[in-house]
């Protein structure tokens, strides 16, 4: 951050600017950017700062060329297509993607000519959870559990307050921060093979990164308690069923079902649409602390003998014996 982040300041409604004159005034050469990049050669330039962008490492606003682990599509209908690419590893979110996952919905918001924004993963998942490398660092390194406190924040807080929709194709496992961009996006289309699970309480920790903010709205209070207590998986016929997500399609039908939806919200009256998502969004606001709290309690298990545990019987695929279930 430069010394422009002191004309910011956050909110739990995103980022705000403290006087938004001075503010323009001072970043008005930052107008001119950031570029889009896809993977065709085309190539565009935003009009404006969207209250939703943050700034890249260098302290300039963050560009599609910037993303390491994301990759954009720009359809002509106006939808951009997000894939989180790291296929390798069954996009799970190592500590550089989890940052960009918070990043791009500024960028979308920036961005004049995107309306839609469609997210899937690269290959056979949709992300499979979080790197262990960097749960195991949060056990002795406190800088490293602030910096995901806030970035779990961010994420949650930016994707609700992004007014552009999302639209999430969910093509195969989604846990961790995956899951989080699955179940938050406005209309989520899942695989009838793809199976989620929330797996905090299975690592050792509370159920912190969105779970407390939508699942009960979604499924009901029973259905959340008895899944994010159990971590139990559940299946794409399931969670269409339970109304964990909006729609169950065969595993062939997914993206262009998807890219239907997302083609179909990009030509209707944008006004309308945006306003009725900020609008619906406000029952997630309200619940705003109820998120807080479950992630500051997810962050203090980092401290508790039971998700070193819990990562040891990841590593070693076998059943955890948590030490508070032994004593």
């Amino acid at each position: 951050m430069t010394a422009l982040s002191n004309l910011l300041f956050e909110t739990r409604d995103g980022l705000r600017m403290r006087d938004e004159a001075e503010a323009r005034a001072k970043l008005a050469h930052y107008q001119r950017g950031p570029r889009l990049v896809n993977t065709g050669p085309a190539a565009c330039r935003h009009s404006r700062i969207g209250w939703l962008l943050r700034y890249g490492p260098g302290g300039d606003l963050m560009d599609y060329a910037d993303y390491q682990h994301l990759t954009f599509d720009r359809k002509p209908s106006g939808v951009v297509l997000i894939t989180i690419n790291r296929p390798d590893v069954l996009n799970a979110t190592n500590a550089r993607l989890h940052w960009e996952l918070t990043q791009v919905w500024g960028t979308i918001d920036a961005d004049a000519r995107a309306r839609v924004a469609l997210v899937t993963g690269a290959g056979k998942a949709f992300s499979a959870g979080g790197d262990l490398d960097l749960v195991e660092q949060m056990f002795t390194d406190p800088a490293a559990v602030a910096r995901t406190m806030r970035e779990a924040s961010d994420l949650v807080y930016n994707m609700i307050n992004l007014d552009k929709p999302i639209v999430s194709a969910i093509n195969g496992v989604a846990v961790g921060a995956g899951l989080v961009v699955a179940l938050l996006a406005d209309v989520s289309v899942i695989s009838e093979t793809a199976r989620l699970t929330d797996g905090h309480t299975r690592l050792g920790v509370a159920a912190g990164d969105h779970a407390a903010i939508i699942w009960p709205l979604l499924c009901g209070m029973a259905k959340a308690k008895y899944y994010l207590l159990t971590c139990d998986f559940v299946d794409g016929r399931e969670a269409e069923r339970i109304g964990l997500v909006s729609l169950c399609v065969p595993p062939g039908e997914l993206m262009a079902r998807a890219g239907d939806i997302a083609d179909r919200l990009a030509a209707g009256a944008q006004g309308a649409i945006r306003f009725t998502k900020r609008a619906m969004n406000n029952w997630l606001r309200q619940a705003g602390p109820i998120f807080d709290q479950s992630l500051a309690l997810e962050m203090l298990g980092f401290a508790h003998g039971d998700v070193r545990e819990g990562v040891r019987a990841l590593r070693e695929k076998r059943p955890p014996r948590f030490p508070s279930a032994t004593s």
